[in-house]
């Protein structure tokens, strides 16, 4: 499932090639995604410039002067820019014409995305508005996560997966930010400490800054349609590492469900 690294790989890939562009033409050929794509977006978007490409959460925003295209990428999703000539493949459900030589194609074989259009301020809209903050940015801090946790006898884990918390922390990341840290993923929220929150704090940044910068774990090329994996997967300490030794106390990673998700941790690094 494509998260917060992959969705900013994406936007860092696509925006010198469609920042600036014209939308020539929109087709699409599946509407019903997680939700319908609305009946006027052909209307909406056609020969629009695409001034800014932004992110929030996991959700990419085409900025124009008629309006905002909202794309998220759902559970296998993926955009990627394509010459005007290559086919479409069997779930290349929408294709974005630029005046340029390339087409943006939406490509998702769960059909668990959405692209959504909507001419108020996207900050505003209804699956955005309500969202807690950016992990990358100032607002998300010590003294923030510690209060927020004051209310919450959750698991730490669900607790920074939590989008109404905090948004972009998926679940490898939040196995790899727990052990960066040395915290135990079943401790309660509320038991943390502010001091381990600023020590985890610092590994979330860390991990997601790091997957960034290696393409992020399932996603590496946005120009070519091959979907080849990004490099982060070989960077993974604990995550889908259940029987290896720990690289670092040579213990075995454990692994157990929460919340129906898989985590991997290490029993004696993280306490």
């Amino acid at each position: 499932m494509p998260e917060l690294p992959e969705v900013e790989t994406t936007k860092n890939g696509i925006s010198p090639y469609i920042v600036g562009e014209y939308v020539n033409d929109i087709i699409i050929r599946e509407r019903k995604l997680r939700w319908l794509i609305p009946s006027n977006l052909k209307n909406s978007l056609k020969n629009q410039c695409i001034n800014q490409l932004t992110r929030r959460a996991k959700y990419l925003l085409f900025h124009t002067n008629n309006g905002c295209l909202i794309v998220h990428l759902g559970m296998s999703g993926s955009l990627r820019l394509v010459k005007k000539n290559q086919p479409y493949l069997k779930h290349d459900h929408v294709d974005f014409i630029f005046e340029s030589k390339y087409i943006l194609r939406f490509h998702d074989p769960r059909k668990f995305g959405s692209i959504l259009w909507t001419k108020q301020n996207p900050a505003m809209h209804r699956l955005i508005a309500h969202l807690g903050p950016e992990p990358l940015e100032d607002e998300f801090n010590a003294d923030y996560l510690y209060a927020k946790s004051k209310n919450h006898k959750i698991s730490i884990k669900a607790f920074i997966m939590n989008s109404y918390i905090v948004v972009g922390i998926g679940n490898i990341y939040a196995n790899e930010a727990l052990f960066l840290s040395g915290i135990n993923p079943k401790s309660r929220a509320n038991r943390i400490s502010k001091t381990r929150y600023e020590i985890l704090i610092t590994s979330i940044r860390t991990v997601l800054l790091k997957a960034i910068s290696k393409g992020g774990t399932t996603l590496r090329d946005f120009v070519n349609a091959d979907g080849t994996p990004g490099y982060f997967k070989n960077k993974l300490k604990v995550y889908g590492r259940a029987g290896k030794s720990c690289q670092y106390c040579r213990n075995k990673i454990k692994v157990i469900k929460q919340n129906q998700r898989s985590t991997f941790y290490c029993t004696f690094c993280q306490t």
